[in-house]
């Protein structure tokens, strides 16, 4: 390895190789494979049988999970082993089975993950995904190639995600939920294919957010999707009623971005879930 800080420990079925960069404080349990191009900054401690391959950089006192793989190829048959690389923010989580595979050249070339994540158990992240800080991927959540992810997105155990989609910040997913087209900011979406059923109101209140605030993004949701007439129509009309407020212009924008996958809808919520519900 090129650089072992003072501090750091290594069991001896571990191998890391020429070239990784191990930061102090770290720890790297039994079993575990360290490529030549990972960094972890101080205090990432590797359970055991943790494989990082490739261009890999683990942001301070992140923990890995045993039998996780970071920086694996794509699955991507147009790969041909370009230089891409994984970039995994501060205090992030990262459970038992977990994969997250490198960016491809048909992206920007990394996928990245936020600080102060949780990965739980048998998640998958695909080539090029970006997510935010605070993100929550429950058991068995499945992220497509090219999926953005913003702050404080909760998605619900089961959860397959298709590539190119986006979720806005504070959203919930709801479990089991197949998501194909693009989630608001502060939504929740849940079903087999997943439909609008509300804000994500429980969250809100948690994370602090003013009742003049809940008020006026729920004034804005019923406008955009709970009124009848053209969906651009009510666009606009929605913008000059409520667009002075900045949690409903970051909504009005995020609809108006560029996307490749068009908005997910509103739609009835499933048997026993509220209108307005917050968490699968």
């Amino acid at each position: 390895m090129d650089s072992l800080l003072p501090a750091s420990e290594i069991a001896a079925s571990a191998i890391v190789s020429p070239g990784a960069v191990i930061g102090p404080g770290c720890r790297i349990g039994p079993f575990c494979l360290v490529g030549p191009g990972a960094v972890l900054e101080e205090g990432v401690e590797l359970a055991s049988h943790v494989v990082l391959d490739g261009d890999v950089r683990l942001g301070a006192g992140v923990k890995v999970a045993p039998f996780a793989t970071i920086g694996l190829p794509p699955q991507d048959l147009k790969y041909k082993g370009q230089p891409t690389r994984v970039e995994i923010g501060p205090r992030t989580q990262i459970r038992e089975h977990v994969t997250i595979h490198r960016g491809s050249v048909g992206g920007e070339g990394v996928t990245r993950i936020g600080a102060d994540c949780l990965l739980m158990v048998g998640c998958h992240v695909a080539h090029d995904c970006t997510l935010g800080d605070r993100v929550i991927l429950a058991n068995n959540a499945l992220l497509a190639g090219h999926v953005t992810i913003g702050d404080t997105v909760f998605v619900g155990g089961g959860a397959a995600i298709h590539q190119f989609v986006r979720i806005g910040r504070h959203a919930v997913i709801g479990g089991v939920t197949g998501v194909e087209r693009d989630v608001i900011p502060y939504g929740s979406a849940m079903g087999n294919r997943a439909r609008l059923v509300g804000l994500n109101l429980v969250g809100l209140k948690r994370r602090g957010f003013t009742r003049p605030q809940i008020h006026a993004l729920r004034a804005a949701f019923r406008s955009l999707f709970r009124t009848p007439g053209l969906f651009e129509d009510r666009l606009a009309e929605t913008e000059a009623a409520f667009g002075e407020d900045p949690l409903v212009a970051e909504v009005i924008a995020f609809i108006r971005a560029d996307s490749r996958r068009g908005l997910c809808r509103a739609g009835r919520a499933p048997e026993g879930a509220e209108d307005d519900a917050e968490e699968a």
